[in-house]
C-alpha cells in the first residue's frame, strides 16, 4: 500500500527559492506542497487552515523566526532552512521546537531525507554538525528530561522495545512513543543507539548494561 504523500507548506520570503523549490518538491511524489507563503505574518493562519504535517519554514524571513517556532511547532512539524551553517542557529531552532534544520546549499534529496526523518518522528540534523550539536545538547539539556523520560531512556538503552516499556511501566504504548519523540528532541538525536550512548554517557546505566 502506498503511504499517502506528506502534506507540507513552504514558507519563504525570496520568491525566486521558494518557487524553484516548490516547483522541485512537486516533482517528488511522496510530497504534496499544499500552500506557500512570503510573509511571517502569513504563516499561523495558513497552517490553521490548511491541513498539514510540516512547515518548511525559513529560519530568516523579514525577521528572525526563532520565535515564531516556539509558537508553530505546538501545532506542526517545523523543519528550518537556513542559509547560515553555524550550529549555533541549528541549536537554537532545536531548542525553540524544530524537528529539523536543513541548509539552503544542499540538493533536494538531502532535504527530503530530513523530511522522511522527521515525518518518522525524529530530528534531523546535517551530518556535519551533528557532533557539535549533540554535545552542545548534551550539556545543556541533560537535566531537563523529566522523571519518566529519563526511565524510557534506561529501558531503551536496555534493549527494550516499545510495547515492553508500555508493560513494564503500565502505560501505553503511545504514550512511550510520545515520551521518547520529546527525548529525541530535547537531546537532539535520532536513534536508539544514540539514546543508549545518551544513557551511558549520564550514567543512567553502566557500559556493560546496555543490550543496543
Amino acid at each position: 500500500m502506498t503511504a499517502m504523500p506528506l502534506r507540507l507548506v513552504l514558507a519563504d520570503d525570496h520568491a525566486l527559492f521558494r518557487q524553484g523549490l516548490k516547483t522541485m518538491l512537486r516533482r517528488r511524489p511522496e510530497v504534496a506542497v499544499v500552500a506557500d507563503v512570503e510573509r511571517l505574518a502569513d504563516v499561523d493562519r495558513v497552517v490553521d487552515q490548511t491541513p498539514c504535517d510540516v512547515l518548511l519554514l525559513d529560519l530568516q524571513m523579514e525577521r528572525n523566526a526563532l520565535a515564531d517556532i516556539e509558537r508553530l511547532a505546538k501545532t506542526v512539524r517545523v523543519v528550518v532552512v537556513t542559509a547560515s551553517e553555524h550550529p549555533s542557529n541549528a541549536l537554537a531552532a532545536l531548542q525553540a521546537g524544530a524537528s529539523a534544520v536543513v541548509f539552503k546549499r544542499f540538493a533536494i534529496e538531502t532535504l527530503i531525507d530530513a523530511l522522511r526523518a522527521v515525518r518518522d518522528g525524529y530530528v534531523w540534523l546535517p551530518p556535519s554538525i551533528q557532533s557539535e550539536v549533540r554535545t552542545k545538547v548534551f550539556t545543556k539539556t541533560g537535566d531537563a528530561l523529566s522523571r519518566r523520560e529519563r526511565e524510557i531512556v534506561r529501558l531503551v538503552a536496555l534493549g527494550l522495545r516499545n510495547h515492553e516499556i508500555a508493560e513494564r511501566l503500565a502505560i501505553g504504548e503511545a504514550t512511550v512513543k510520545t515520551h521518547l519523540n520529546k527525548v529525541f528532541q530535547k537531546l537532539a538525536i535520532r536513534d536508539r543507539v544514540d539514546v543508549a550512548r545518551y544513557a551511558i554517557r549520564v550514567g543512567l546505566i553502566g557500559v556493560d548494561e546496555s543490550l543496543t
